[in-house]
């Protein structure tokens, strides 16, 4: 069995984040970067599967800038077994989607494990747009994951509106994590060491034979307006006068 992780590289959120003096992005300069936490679980729950099935492969793959090589080497630290990048200049989800299509139908995976959205930009959609390309099923916001004996198909608990669903789908699948699938590990000393010798491929996006130009188009950004400070009162009764007659919100 061959299971493929996403694992984007995301700003770390204690990181300042400020926006470039363009105005087109973010100022990178001095952030620190991490694999998205929902793709960390997916990473984690993909070894457990391993370690509870035996001779199941996990690769783990992202798309980025070559600097992505270290979130990479992170997850094989955690215990994956290679890695693929694929070089890209600041893809959208529409791009990204596509890209993962190729490198689905060059490793025929049994399934794909990612998470459910990034921390960056909190798009929520490669991961359906996936399957809508692939003409796969999908579970997404899952909360838990069981194979069948015969790993043919897998059972899913996902949160919806309601409260929980449990759907069953046949693989190969596109499977998609919330935040309550599990808790990542943390590397090794070992596994750190051993990362280094992984295989790690690299690919230009520009040789996959696609159209890597963006759908969506980014005219400005802007900080959040300033705040002001918060102020201290004297008593109950004050704290009710303010919100009547300044807040206005009683």
């Amino acid at each position: 069995m061959k299971i493929l992780v996403t694992a984007k590289r995301v700003p770390d959120s204690e990181s300042k984040i400020r926006v470039n003096a363009e105005g087109t992005g973010i100022a990178e300069t001095g952030l620190k970067w991490i694999v998205n936490p929902f793709d960390e679980i997916a990473v984690e729950e993909a070894l457990r599967i391993k370690e509870a099935h035996g001779s199941v492969e996990v690769v783990v793959a992202t798309v980025g800038p070559a600097e992505a090589q270290e979130q990479l080497r992170t997850t094989l630290a955690m215990g994956a077994d290679r890695a693929i990048l694929v070089r890209a200049v600041k893809p959208d989800t529409t791009v990204v989607a596509r890209i993962l299509v190729k490198l689905i139908e060059k490793e025929q995976p049994d399934f794909v494990l990612m998470g459910k959205q990034a921390t960056d930009d909190d798009c929520n959609e490669v991961g359906q747009m996936l399957a809508q390309l692939l003409g796969w099923p999908q579970a997404t916001f899952i909360s838990k994951l069981t194979l069948s004996a015969d790993k043919s198909s897998a059972t899913a608990i996902r949160e919806v509106d309601g409260g929980l669903e449990t759907i069953e789908i046949p693989l190969p699948a596109i499977i998609t994590n919330d935040l309550r699938l599990n808790e990542p590990r943390y590397a090794s000393l070992p596994g750190i060491m051993k990362a280094r010798k992984k295989p790690l491929e690299e690919i230009d996006a520009a040789s996959l034979g696609i159209d890597l130009a963006p759908r969506t188009l980014i005219k400005k950004v802007t900080p959040p307006a300033a705040r002001t400070a918060g102020r201290k009162v004297a008593s109950v009764d004050e704290l009710i006068k303010v919100l009547q007659t300044e807040a206005k919100v009683l």
